[in-house]
């Protein structure tokens, strides 16, 4: 969402106007929209983490404000955990954007994959149509408690399943560090993973990649689900939020607040 500013009751201000150069006219309109923007900035981010259970900080914190300037009386509030207005087109962090994933939540449709499945995607471990899902009672260690996984433990995932691709083959874990992993430390029970297609190929596992350890492999556990992909339906839109905020009358009363503080008066 982007703001411009819009004088209201100029007559008004007049008296104060008079007594201002036109730089400080143009820096009391940049406060008085990075005041509005970061008050919509508030209302989104409350709005976010109201509507979901559990929200990680990546999508709760992800509206910013970029700021209005006296050379560019416009402030824009998007999504992105990025701070140069070069974000606001470009969004997240590499492979995710927050824009993106708040999308299918305002609209509906289908979640886009996350980087991880687009890995497991490539390397033919995840089929087509179908997307990951951590079940109910996460692998010990695995889940980031909101509903995650962990990004060391996904790494490993990826790593041990040989899944990275030739520009990063080497992150692949080596025979010997699958071997140390399969052994186990102190601390840390060893384990193999390995992909179960369920009844698409016949296996007696649901689909997913599971984890076996203990003795002869005993203990087996699901790590990651393979589920059909979903279909959201509408839950938030930003810019209603912001809509709702009353935008133009709290810009009038920030700008009516900065010209006569810059004036003085």
């Amino acid at each position: 969402m982007k703001l411009s500013a819009e004088i209201r009751n100029q007559k008004a201000l007049e008296a104060q106007l008079g007594k201002l150069a036109g730089g400080d006219l143009c820096k009391a309109y940049a406060l008085a929209l990075n005041d509005t923007g970061f008050m919509v900035r508030g209302k989104q981010v409350a709005a976010l983490n109201g509507a979901f259970d559990r929200v990680t900080p990546f999508v709760g914190r992800s509206p910013k404000v970029f700021k209005a300037t006296p050379d560019k009386l416009a402030v824009s509030i998007a999504p992105t955990l990025h701070t140069d207005r070069s974000a606001f087109v470009r969004g997240g962090k590499v492979g995710v954007d927050p824009q993106d994933v708040l999308q299918a939540q305002a609209e509906g449709g289908r979640r886009r994959d996350k980087r991880s499945e687009v890995i497991l995607r490539r390397a033919g471990i995840l089929p087509n149509g179908m997307q990951t899902s951590i079940p109910k009672t996460p692998y010990p260690g695995s889940d980031d408690g909101r509903g995650n996984l962990r990004g060391p433990f996904l790494v490993q995932l990826i790593s041990y399943l040989q899944a990275f691709g030739e520009q990063g083959y080497r992150a692949n874990m080596t025979a010997r560090r699958k071997r140390n992993l399969q052994r186990g430390t102190a601390k840390q029970v060893g384990r193999r993973y390995f992909v179960s297609y369920g009844r698409l190929r016949g296996h007696h596992l649901a689909a997913g990649i599971w984890a076996a350890s203990g003795t002869h492999g005993v203990d087996v556990r699901p790590v990651v689900m393979f589920v059909r992909a979903g279909t959201y339906r509408p839950r938030i839109d930003m810019d209603r939020v912001a809509r709702d905020a009353g935008v133009q009358e709290y810009l009038d009363k920030r700008v009516r607040f900065r010209v006569r503080e810059a004036a003085g008066v």
